[in-house]
């Protein structure tokens, strides 16, 4: 096993911070890029180095020879690339071993096998991991879809072999829509990946999103570490994450994870990755796609089985064994991890931007906060809208249910809009608590954005003492 001296972090935000803290566990020094715009982000003041890549706020992030030429002037031994940017790009895995640079994640041909949807879907069909009926590969015309469409019935979804985070998806129920939806379709996965193609799938009616999580040595060695429910979404992007799942029965929970870990096998994965499913009503799940990196959600995981994923992906990269058996993995709990976005909810979730003014983070007990922001911070227009997470745990799903909403009520962040009182609202929701949710959730309850926004805390204490100057004459 090769001891990484220092490791470069590919990327900004709470990831990049996540990063340093395990990076600084394992005794390795680290080195931070930022951008022109990214001069005073939290990672950068983190990390042991810092260094301006650039110019612009984007450009930097995503320029492969120039990030790749820092970690060698630097003395780093490897990259993390995180998670977006660069982090699912099979090109960087590429250059990294060409120029004797470890990459921590897995390999350039892994990378860009799981990351084409209709390959990646062959694969899995081929090695009987279920998949949803749907075209065999691109579709490049609307009569060849309605010809697909007709033959699976109607409901179906157009996606693109590119895609990711819900670019490019169009649910459609008849053969108009489809017309209507396919260019549209074509054209947004062209603009978002470079690429227009994309195929035509079953849509799965009200379905759960669950997810698996993997991690897998340079020896064979492959486990995973139970499931993550990520059905609470907006535009089909998670909001809301809980570990273990409150639908899957331990029979499918066996069956998914042997499933899981076949799919990594299949592709000859190393490091962490996750494997995501949508579940029907009835129980039945289906290969959806494969994240080839860290996922913004392993904080649920790691809480509920006290596995380290950011440093096991580092010590893998090292060349270290896994020294965790499948049969020692265990769930102990329940726990819920919110994405603090600045963004507001009751305009469709409109990014917010502009200057933090106040920020109140909550503690205690089974309450931990990733973050990437703090008063005076400035939010820019330019990056991700989420600028924290929150993730609470507790004993049982009730203990957990009101320990969020207890943190929530405690988390204020003044000065731009943020998503806390909506997922406030979301956990004092009764259908939350009793766990009947699925990925419509928020669409079918409009009444969720109909919160009251919560009070300064510094506020509260000067209303208090006004009253009591009003009552005494003072």
């Amino acid at each position: 096993m090769k001891q990484f001296k220092k490791v470069l972090i590919a990327n900004r935000g709470e990831i990049a911070s996540r990063i340093i803290r395990a990076c600084k566990e394992l005794g390795i020094k680290t080195v931070a890029i930022y951008s022109e715009a990214d001069g005073q982000a939290l990672h950068v003041k983190k990390a042991d180095e810092a260094y301006l890549v650039g110019p612009g706020p984007i450009s930097g992030y995503l320029n492969i020879n120039r990030i790749v030429d820092l970690a060698i002037n630097t003395g780093a031994d490897a990259i993390h690339p995180g998670y977006g940017f660069l982090s699912e790009n099979p090109k960087f895995p590429e250059v990294c071993e060409k120029r004797g640079v470890i990459f921590i994640g897995p390999s350039s041909k892994t990378i860009a096998m799981m990351g084409d949807k209709i390959e990646s879907k062959r694969l899995m069909k081929s090695v009987g991991v279920p998949v949803v009926e749907g075209s065999e590969g691109g579709v490049e015309s609307e009569e060849e879809a309605v010809a697909v469409a007709n033959k699976i019935g109607y409901p179906v979804m157009i996606k693109a072999s590119a895609g990711g985070g819900g670019k490019g998806i169009r649910i459609c129920f008849n053969d108009g829509e489809l017309v209507k939806n396919f260019s549209l379709s074509r054209s947004e996965a062209e603009k978002a990946f470079g690429n227009p193609e994309v195929f035509i799938e079953k849509y799965i009616e009200k379905p759960h999103h669950i997810e698996f999580q993997i991690l897998a040595d340079n020896y064979g060695n492959i486990i995973h570490l139970g499931e993550r429910d990520c059905s609470i979404q907006r535009r089909h992007q998670k909001l809301i994450e809980i570990a273990p799942s409150l639908i899957l029965t331990e029979e499918t929970r066996r069956k998914m994870g042997e499933s899981s870990i076949k799919a990594a096998r299949a592709c000859n994965y190393r490091n962490a990755g996750t494997i995501e499913y949508i579940v029907d009503k009835n129980g039945n799940y289906y290969f959806m796609e494969m994240n080839t990196r860290i996922q913004v959600e392993h904080s649920v995981t790691e809480i509920v089985t006290g596995v380290d994923i950011v440093g096991e992906q580092i010590q893998i990269a090292m060349g270290k064994e896994l020294d965790i058996k499948q049969e020692d993995v265990s769930m102990r709990g329940y726990a819920i991890e919110c994405r603090i976005n600045a963004e507001n909810p009751r305009k469709d979730f409109v990014p917010s931007t502009g200057k933090v003014t106040a920020y109140y983070s909550p503690g205690g007990i089974g309450v931990r906060i990733d973050g990437a922001v703090y008063k005076d911070y400035v939010i820019q227009p330019f990056y991700d809208s989420m600028i924290a997470k929150l993730t609470v745990s507790g004993r049982t799903w009730e203990e957990t249910v009101r320990r969020a909403q207890r943190a929530l009520d405690e988390y204020v962040i003044k000065g731009v809009k943020t998503t806390i009182p909506f997922q406030l609202r979301i956990v004092q929701d009764d259908d939350f608590l009793k766990g009947n949710f699925d990925t419509h959730f928020i669409d079918e309850r409009l009444y969720l954005r109909d919160y009251k926004l919560q009070k300064d805390p510094f506020d509260r204490i000067l209303a208090i003492s006004a009253a009591i100057a009003a009552y005494y004459g003072i």
